[in-house]
């Protein structure tokens, strides 16, 4: 079979299964998880992907909502990545039930193109990609050491092949004064609050001399218990982001000294910890992504191979990225104007114009594995790439 027929056959594939695909990814909208506790989503995936002759593996790298699905034993091993967590108030603002309902027809889509090429596809269930990043720790336990090729579809306002990201790292910091009576006795007190509205204060200044797309942001998430009594504790969450690993290095240490200088302005003891899971860049194959902007294209939608001013964010697939040639492509379902993680959003993950950014992008994942599997060139090329540094 030719490689055209072969695609128009992968599209047909999910047009018969659209039905079943769309009331997956509804199900899981409905029905919210939090990450790492995702286990109604990741129960109806593997059952899905099991039912279609996918050989299952439940909780891999010790995670309990982690999977492995996979068909067919040969080279190049292909890998197509679900997320299914959802967002504390806001549900599925951020389209992950479209990722693993797409994720899941991309597979199922591909078996016949494997059947007849050779080659193994994996479907890999990557849990709790919003804040505590599922992928890191995935990454770090070996689930992605035998993958040549990964790629996953992420709804957006958007058609673009080769996104963008941040590496990213989270900064839990407490401030640590002395209590006294705020009108009796100031004098006595260290005034813990002081110190970290002092911290914002010297990270305003610090934004001036900083990357354009280098991020600092945060919250206060204790400042006190009574506006008559010093503060003796204050606390807050930051994430710092930066456009690569070493700059991120750098920017963390000057982040760190505009604290350092506010404990010593006030008095009050510092205490900070960076979080354990750390963000890596993202680093889109473009060789890849010209592929996968190809299929999408045929599928009547005008794609832009990147977008530097598109919004920028962090993703722990920036992690896989550094491990193995990936994409991680923007579907539009919603409006330039309609932003990611809003309830606006989250009632377009489960419109009909989400479910036309499912099948589209399984359609166009499946396709893009056609042209894997077909060219041994092509994967060959995509691997230089990869080894020669790629793009961030």
């Amino acid at each position: 079979m030719k490689l055209a027929e072969l695609k128009a056959s992968v599209a047909r594939e999910v047009d018969a299964h659209r039905e079943q695909l769309i009331e997956l990814s509804l199900r899981i909208h409905a029905n919210p998880e939090l990450g790492f506790q995702e286990t109604k989503a990741a129960s109806w995936l593997t059952e899905y992907l099991a039912g279609h002759g996918f050989s299952v593996e439940a909780g891999i790298c010790e995670l309990a909502t982690a999977f492995r699905a996979s068909y067919g034993t040969g080279k190049p091993v292909i890998a197509i990545l679900a997320e299914y967590d959802a967002l504390p108030q806001l549900g599925h603002a951020c389209g992950h039930n479209l990722i693993a309902a797409s994720a899941a027809g991309a597979g199922l889509a591909s078996k016949p193109v494997i059947d007849q090429l050779g080659g193994g596809i994996l479907v890999i269930g990557t849990p709790a990609e919003e804040v505590y990043g599922g992928k890191v720790v995935m990454a770090k336990r070996g689930a992605f050491e035998n993958v040549d090729i990964a790629m996953m579809v992420h709804p957006g306002t958007h058609n673009t092949a080769a996104t963008q990201a941040l590496a990213c790292q989270t900064l839990e910091v407490e401030f640590q004064g002395r209590a006294a009576h705020a009108a009796a006795h100031p004098e006595a007190g260290i005034n813990a609050l002081e110190a970290m509205i002092q911290s914002f204060n010297a990270l305003n200044s610090l934004r001036q001399h900083i990357r354009d797309r280098a991020r600092i942001h945060g919250i206060i998430t204790d400042g006190g218990e009574a506006p008559n009594v010093v503060p003796a504790h204050s606390a807050g969450t930051f994430i710092v982001r930066a456009e690569d690993d070493d700059y991120l290095d750098e920017l963390k240490e000057r982040v760190i000294d505009c604290f350092t200088g506010a404990a010593t302005a006030t008095g009050a003891r510092l205490e900070h910890r960076w979080g354990d899971v750390r963000y890596a860049a993202l680093r889109s194959n473009l060789t890849l992504a010209r592929l996968f902007r190809e299929n999408l294209e045929s599928l009547g939608r005008r794609v832009r191979l990147s977008d530097p001013e598109s919004a920028l964010g962090s993703t722990d697939m920036g992690n896989v990225s550094q491990l193995v040639p990936a994409i991680h492509p923007e579907v539009a379902i919603a409006p330039e104007e309609v932003v990611i993680h809003s309830p606006e959003f989250a009632l377009a993950a489960a419109s009909d114009a989400g479910s036309r950014g499912l099948t589209d992008a399984a359609k166009a994942m499946a396709m893009t594995v056609a042209d894997l599997v077909s060219s041994p060139e092509t994967v060959g090329r995509i691997k230089e790439e990869f080894r020669q540094g790629g793009q961030n």
